[in-house]
């Protein structure tokens, strides 16, 4: 079977599936390896291209175990199957079932104080991104209001409004929903249309505020207004759909889906930060990112180059580049820009 050729850039951050050699057999870049931009680099002097067969994608938990709170969180995306399931064949949504059976698991795991990347690893997708995605962005829009302080009542509004922010997609065709490959224009736009679903669906359901209807609209507005349904900008989207905007982007790139596997770590982070600079609410992102940051002090990583090492200190100018112990040896990110953190331990 011949594999399409890839741009070498694109390669980034993905792992070797073979050993590369040159045309006299020398072994220049070995199996398994994380590619860097350094490795691009020999690739290109050597003239060397990759298909798509030479490389596979890598999440940034592989090497990450699980914590008790898995099976809950499991429990909790097959409860909310069933329930989305349900407003797929009745088009209603059973508010009280979700504020009963899910709602108190989420504020659960995303305030026990859990290691942040324990429970990254226990919301990303695999399999059944439809589902734990709502879930993830939950919990995930549910840190990032307690982190900027929201009331208690403030704070339910907003991890009600993320769970259901994407149940407008039970109303899209699951030929278009669950597609393996990528969408053509008219399925896209019939995708899209998902957030308008959703808010007409929310707006006639009782116990469901405006403002939460508004979550389903907005999620995809964007702040330099290059967003849908309505590409309204800045704060005329709704603090809420702004959060959960971020939550959004960034379970769906850690993820697991029909046509796309999850990104690195470094990637992640890299793309939501510049985001911040057009799309994403800069505020949040900057918060979101010191916080995942922050919560790392301390913890063991893997590096591009294939060496492990301790984050010891943040950089604040530079936060998703800190320093690192190797052994008896120090490296700062910030200074050593080819080399990324690919996993955490």
């Amino acid at each position: 079977m011949d594999y399409p050729m890839l741009s070498l850039q694109d390669a980034i951050g993905s792992k070797l599936t073979k050993d590369i050699v040159n045309n006299r057999g020398v072994l220049l870049v070995p199996a398994s390896t994380i590619i860097g931009r350094e490795h691009i680099r020999i690739l290109e002097l050597h003239e060397i291209e990759l298909t798509h067969s030479d490389i596979t994608s890598i999440g940034p938990y592989a090497n990450m175990e699980h914590d008790h709170n898995t099976n809950i969180i499991n429990e909790a995306v097959l409860e909310v199957g069933h329930l989305f399931e349900e407003v797929r064949e009745t088009r209603q949504i059973s508010l009280s079932n979700f504020r009963k059976n899910v709602i108190p698991i989420i504020q659960d795991v995303a305030t026990q104080g859990n290691p942040l990347f324990t429970l990254f690893a226990s919301l990303q997708s695999k399999d059944d991104y439809t589902y734990r995605h709502n879930v993830a962005v939950g919990a995930i829009s549910n840190l990032i209001g307690n982190w900027m302080g929201l009331e208690r009542n403030e704070l339910l509004q907003l991890t009600t409004a993320a769970l259901l922010h994407d149940v407008g997609k039970m109303l899209i065709p699951s030929e278009i929903l669950i597609k393996p490959e990528k969408l053509t224009p008219e399925e896209f736009s019939v995708m899209k249309s998902h957030t308008v679903l959703g808010y007409e669906l929310l707006k006639k359901t009782v116990g469901v505020t405006h403002r939460q209807a508004l979550v389903a609209l907005q999620h995809h507005e964007r702040m330099d207004g290059s967003g849908y349904p309505f590409g309204i900008k800045k704060e005329k989207i709704d603090l809420f759909s702004r959060i959960v905007s971020v939550a959004d982007v960034f379970h769906a790139m850690t993820s697991k889906r029909t046509y796309r596997d999850p990104s690195p770590f470094y990637e992640v982070l890299f793309q939501i930060r510049n985001d911040a600079f057009g799309i994403l609410d800069p505020a949040i992102t900057k918060l979101f990112i010191e916080k995942i940051m922050n919560s790392l002090i301390g913890h063991s990583v893997e590096l591009t180059d294939g060496s492990e090492g301790i984050i010891l200190m943040i950089n604040a100018n530079e936060p998703i580049r800190p320093l690192i112990q190797i052994s008896d040896r120090y490296l700062d990110l910030s200074k050593e820009l080819q080399i990324h953190i690919k996993q955490i331990h």
